[in-house]
């Protein structure tokens, strides 16, 4: 066990969660454990995808990349905002843009085949498209929406795209998800809501998918060919959290990260030649591998039995050849 000064404080920040996913986290451990700054990373030659990538989160990560020489496409559902998006980060470098709704799987093998075509090697694919809306929808495929976008859809991308990204020897896929996930258990069952449907809730599950999935990317694919990991941002103030979540935002207020501080790890995920390219299957937050479960309730859930039952579901709902 390390019993370190930086690791006792690191433990100290992560137990009550105002310090640990609020800005006081990231401000206290990058001097703490000396980070290396974002913009001391070379991405000269990579090619990196990010969906969701109109603003928020996404466009922080996009533009940063871009910043440090990557080839950037930026992945977004409305043409006029992706392409503003687009141009805002234009001047920085090579920017590329393509569009899909990631809950629409039709959208999704559109997308795959353009990408595929126009980038043969693709360095790191970055799935953060999704929102937590608040009344429950269907997709043409009969898949709840939210389960749809954030977790089919970026499963089908993933599986589609595997020959590209593993032309990068490695290549990264990083899932953006969020610790609210810490509240919902694995289920398979009750993945998608039905009448019981609370958005905050449906997120919860879709983001519990999300982590487990990364987990089991990991342990299919050799991680000499692509490395796969999920993260948390903390609560960062972005335009999703001011339009689903308008309370906890007026209440939490200043203590809320920026979208670059929300981003930071994303991007250090997708640059950092060290751990992020040797390891794989890690749930991170500040540049630190975090368990998956806060309680016992959760980690009862987590079983093999589950886990081997919500990959055949997706793999069936997303209609791949099981990887």
């Amino acid at each position: 066990m390390d019993l370190s000064p930086r690791r006792l404080v690191d433990a100290a920040l992560e137990a009550p969660v105002l310090t640990s996913f609020t800005r006081i986290g990231p401000a206290v451990r990058s001097r703490l454990e000396g980070w290396t700054p974002l913009d001391s990373y070379d991405l000269t030659g990579r090619t990196v995808v990010v969906t969701g990538a109109t603003s928020g989160l996404g466009l922080a990560t996009a533009t940063w990349v871009a910043r440090l020489g990557a080839t950037t496409v930026l992945v977004g559902r409305d043409a006029g905002r992706t392409e503003a998006a687009a141009a805002s980060i234009a001047d920085l470098g090579d920017v590329h843009t393509a569009l899909a709704d990631l809950g629409d799987l039709a959208q999704v093998r559109r997308l795959a085949a353009d990408l595929s075509a126009r980038f043969p090697r693709i360095d790191a694919l970055v799935h953060n498209a999704g929102a937590l809306t608040a009344d429950r929808r269907v997709n043409a495929d009969g898949i709840e929406q939210t389960v749809a976008s954030q977790v089919v859809g970026p499963f089908l991308l993933t599986s589609l795209l595997l020959p590209a990204l593993r032309a990068a020897a490695p290549g990264r896929v990083i899932t953006v998800s969020s610790g609210g996930m810490y509240a919902a258990p694995l289920t398979v069952e009750h993945l998608q809501m039905g009448d019981d449907y609370r958005g905050a809730e449906q997120y919860a599950r879709a983001k519990r998918a999300q982590v487990t999935l990364n987990e089991m990317w990991a342990d299919t694919v050799p991680a000499s060919d692509v490395v796969f990991h999920a993260m948390h941002p903390g609560w960062a103030d972005t335009p999703g959290v001011a339009e689903s979540l308008p309370t906890f935002r007026r209440i939490v207020g200043p203590l809320l990260r920026t979208p670059d501080e929300g981003a930071d790890t994303i991007v250090w995920l997708i640059a950092d030649d060290g751990e992020p390219a040797a390891t794989s299957g890690g749930f991170w937050l500040d540049r630190r591998r975090r368990s998956l479960h806060k309680v016992p309730t959760t980690r009862r859930t987590d079983t093999v039995a589950r886990r081997d039952e919500l990959w055949s579901w997706v793999v069936g709902a997303a209609g791949v050849a099981s990887s």
